[in-house]
Order: structure tokens, then sequence, then C-alpha cells
């Protein structure tokens, strides 16, 4: 391969990298927070609250990522009363459609990741958290939430890699970002091969340090599943007794 090329090339799709992750970082903001309202819809919540719930999710896990963005950047600006809404300024920007889409999508999944970490919180621990007269705040607080977050973390972090792939669609609605770049210079290059190289290698590289970082925090937020050295136990991990059996 021409390492010149390689070079030039990264060069030109690193200058959308910043596109690329503004928009990453307001879609799975945006999206966990909306996720945490629709659990609280569809556990706390009334009736007609768990049916919504039940329609959003079904809806928006049913259907393409992609049909989805062109519903909302194509789709909505045929109605003339949204043309002449407050929020029409919001709606014919790219980006921010691609945002909408990208957060609604998400929090789609990212919700039902969060109900299913609450409902496998051990019903044993709440109750004995009741019956040492907690209430239910200090009970959420002190036992639901942090088990639950530990429980959250392995499957949302696959959900916010995906996240970081789906704002290649992005693209598809011209917004200036790694994979525009790279398919507006493989069309002017005619060298496909080499510019999608360069693009996977920035993708791969974001969801490497991504997938760190949540490994990182699962394992701060589980100490009792770190090595430890100390009494009763020798360097290699094992109780004296069963390091001299050895």
């Amino acid at each position: 391969m021409d390492q010149p090329f390689l070079t030039t090339t990264f060069s030109t799709l690193l200058g959308g990298l910043p596109l690329t992750l503004q928009l990453f970082a307001l879609s799975v903001v945006s999206g966990g927070l909306l996720a945490v309202l629709l659990v609280w819809m569809r556990q706390s919540g009334p009736l007609p609250f768990r049916w919504l719930y039940n329609a959003f999710v079904f809806v928006f896990r049913g259907t393409p990522l992609l049909i989805q963005l062109f519903l909302i950047y194509y789709g909505l600006s045929q109605f003339p009363d949204v043309r002449s809404s407050l929020l029409w300024p919001f709606l014919r920007d790219p980006f921010w459609c691609s945002v909408l889409a990208l957060a609604l999508n998400t929090a789609a999944y990212s919700s039902e990741i969060f109900r299913g970490a609450l409902l496998a919180v051990p019903r044993g621990q709440v109750e004995a958290a009741r019956a040492c007269g907690m209430s239910e705040l200090q009970v959420f607080r002190s036992v639901v939430f942090p088990v639950s977050l530990r429980l959250t973390l392995p499957p949302y972090a696959s959900e916010v890699i995906l996240m970081t792939k789906a704002t290649a669609l992005a693209s598809i609605v011209t917004l200036n970002e790694v994979m525009f770049l790279a398919q507006k210079l493989s069309v002017l290059t005619y060298r496909a091969i080499e510019v999608l190289l360069c693009a996977g290698v920035i993708y791969l590289v974001l969801n490497i340090i991504i997938a760190r970082a949540f490994s990182w925090l699962e394992h701060r937020l589980s100490p009792y599943e770190r090595p430890a050295v100390g009494l009763g136990q020798s360097a290699l991990g094992l109780r004296p007794e069963l390091e001299v059996a050895r």
C-alpha cells in the first residue's frame, strides 16, 4: 500500500472525528436519560404509560435505524404544520435529526437493559434492607442502584459500542463525519479499500477506548472480584494450607 496516501487519508478522515464524537456523545447522553425516564414509566407509571413504553420499545427495536433516520429527516419535512412550527429550525438540520434518531433508537435498547438489571437484583437483598428499617429511597440508593449498575455495565457497553458504529449512518444525510469523508474520498481517488480501511481503523480505536473504559469502571465497581493479597492469602492467591498441599 501507498504509505503517503494512507497518511494523507488518515489526516483527512480525522477532520471529521470531532463531529462524529459530538454526534456520539449527544446521542448516548440524551438516549440514556430518555431510557431512565422510560424505565420509570414502565415500572412505576400508570397503565397508559406502560402501554406507551411497550409501543415505543416495540417500534424502535423492531425497525431499522436507517429507516428511522430517513423518516425523521425526510419524512417530517413533508408536513406543512411541522415546517411552520417552532421545531422546524431543529428538524431541518441534519445534525439534530441524526442526534434525535440515534437517541430514540438507543433509548429503546437501553431502557430494556436498565429494566432487566433492575429486575435481576436479588429480592432477598431488598427484603433484608427493608427488614433493617431502610426507607424505599435508602433501599434504592444502597442496594438496588449499586447492584443494578454493576449488572448494567456489560450489556450497556455493547450498546454504546453499537452506537459508535451507528454514527456512520449520519453520512446518509450529508453530515461531514468520518464515514461521509471516507465515501467522498473513495469516490475521488477510486481507492476504496485503503480509504475504508483507514475509516475502519478509526472506528476500531474508538471502540477499543470505550470497551477499556467500561472494563475499568466495572472493575472499580466490583471490588470483591479483584485478586487480594493479605492475611490468610499468599501472593499466588491461595490460602497457605492449599499452597503447601500444591
